[in-house]
C-alpha cells in the first residue's frame, strides 16, 4: 500500500517536473518569438523611414540577414529600359556598395508563375545553382534552401526579395508563407515610394529637353566636387560649350530642328565622357561639363574629341537633309583651390575662366577649343 502511494507520488512529481520543463520551454519560445517580433518591427520602422534609395536598399542588406538569421539576401528589381538604374546612377547611388542589388528587364526572369489575374506566391524550396543562379549570382558556400518572395504593387510584380539559408529545413514547400509575404509587401511599398521620390528629385535636377543635368544640379555638384577635391587632393576641369550659329538653325529650319540639334549635341558630348563626369545644360545652346580628376591637358584632349564628334558628322533633319553643326569650347582647370575662398566662390571662378576661354574661341572663328 505504502509502496503504491510512493510510486504514485513519484509519478506525479515526474509529471509535474515534465510539465514545468514544458512550460519553461514554452516561455523561452514565447520570449524568443517576442524578441524576433521586436527585431522585425524595428526593421520595418527603419526601412519605412529610409529617405533615399541607397539608404533603403543598404538597410535591407545590412539588417535583414541579422534580423532573420539568413546567410544571404539579394534584391531583384524589374527595370525595363534601365530607367531606375539610370536615374539612380545620376543621383550618385553607389552600386558597388550594393553588390546584391540585381536588375532585370522583364518580370518573367524572376522565376514566378505569372498567371493573368492571379498574383504570384512566394516560392520556398531547396537551393539549386542552375534554377536560382539569377537570384543568387554569388551564393555563399553551403547554401541549402531559399525563399523567393514576389514584390507586388497594384497587381504588378516590381521585383523579388530573395532569401537564402545554409539550413536545408529553413525554407521548404510545406512551410506557411504569411510571414514572408508580409515582409515582401512592406518592402514593396517602401521601394515604390522611395523610387517615386527619387524620380521626382531627378526631374527637378535635369533639363527636360536634353535629359542632361540642369544648372541647379551643376552648381550644387561643382561645389560638392570642389569640397571633395580639397580633401582628397585631385584636380577638376570644366568645359563651357556653345553651339555655333544656333540662332540660324532655329531661323532657317524651325524650333523643332533646333530642339533636335540640342538633343543630339548633348548625346554626342555625353558619349565622350566618363561615368564620373557630369554634363549640364546651362540654358539656350550652352552646356557645361565637369571633369573629375582631370588636368588642363587631359581636359583639352576630351574637348577636342567632343568638338570633332559634333563637326565631323552632319546632323540629320526630319526630312532627311544633313545639317552641319559645330561647337566652340572653353576649358579651364583647377589646381590651386584657394582655400581662403569658399567652394562657391572657387566654383564661380572656374566656370568664369571656362566661359572666358569660350568667348575667345568664338572670337577666333568658332569650331575650336581654347584653354584658359
Amino acid at each position: 500500500m505504502h509502496e503504491q502511494q510512493g510510486a504514485s507520488v513519484r509519478e506525479l512529481m515526474a509529471e509535474n517536473a515534465a510539465l514545468r520543463r514544458q512550460l519553461a520551454s514554452l516561455i523561452d519560445q514565447a520570449e524568443s518569438n517576442h524578441a524576433i517580433m521586436m527585431r522585425h518591427q524595428a526593421f520595418d520602422l527603419d526601412i519605412v523611414g529610409a529617405a533615399s534609395f541607397q539608404e533603403l536598399v543598404a538597410t535591407i542588406f545590412r539588417q535583414l540577414p541579422i534580423v532573420s538569421s539568413l546567410d544571404i539576401v539579394t534584391l531583384s528589381l524589374v527595370d525595363a529600359g534601365a530607367d531606375i538604374y539610370t536615374v539612380m546612377h545620376k543621383l550618385d547611388v553607389d552600386f558597388e556598395a550594393l553588390p546584391n542589388l540585381l536588375f532585370h528587364e522583364h518580370a518573367e526572369e524572376l522565376g514566378f508563375d505569372l498567371e493573368p489575374g492571379r498574383p504570384p506566391r512566394p516560392r520556398l524550396l531547396p537551393y539549386h545553382p542552375v534554377s536560382h543562379g539569377m537570384a543568387f549570382p554569388q551564393p555563399p558556400a553551403g547554401l541549402a534552401s531559399v525563399a523567393l518572395v514576389p514584390l507586388i504593387r497594384n497587381r504588378r510584380v516590381i521585383g523579388s526579395l530573395n532569401l537564402g539559408s545554409r539550413d536545408p529545413g529553413r525554407f521548404t514547400p510545406l512551410l506557411g508563407t504569411d510571414f514572408v509575404e508580409h515582409m515582401g509587401s512592406i518592402i514593396a511599398i517602401c521601394l515604390e515610394n522611395v523610387i517615386s521620390n527619387e524620380m521626382l528629385k531627378y526631374i527637378g535636377l535635369t533639363d527636360a529637353l536634353t535629359g542632361v543635368y540642369n544648372r541647379r544640379y551643376m552648381d550644387r555638384r561643382l561645389a560638392e566636387e570642389i569640397a571633395r577635391a580639397r580633401r582628397q587632393s585631385y584636380r577638376i576641369a570644366c568645359m563651357y560649350i556653345d553651339v555655333d550659329h544656333f540662332k540660324q538653325v532655329n531661323d532657317s529650319h524651325g524650333h523643332q530642328a533646333g530642339d533636335d540639334v540640342l538633343r543630339e549635341v548633348a548625346a554626342r558630348i555625353k558619349a565622350e565622357l566618363r561615368m564620373s563626369d557630369a554634363l549640364g545644360r546651362f540654358g539656350g545652346e550652352e552646356f557645361v561639363v565637369l571633369l573629375i580628376d582631370a588636368d588642363l591637358d587631359s581636359a583639352g584632349i576630351v574637348a577636342q574629341r567632343i568638338r570633332a564628334s559634333v563637326a565631323d558628322q552632319p546632323f540629320l533633319l526630319p526630312e532627311g537633309k544633313g545639317l552641319p553643326v559645330t561647337v566652340s569650347i572653353g576649358v579651364a582647370a583647377l589646381d590651386d583651390f584657394e582655400r581662403s575662398h569658399t567652394v562657391e566662390e572657387v566654383a564661380q571662378e572656374l566656370v568664369a575662366q571656362a566661359d572666358g576661354a569660350l568667348y575667345e574661341a568664338k572670337q577666333n572663328g568658332r569650331n575650336q577649343v581654347v584653354a584658359a
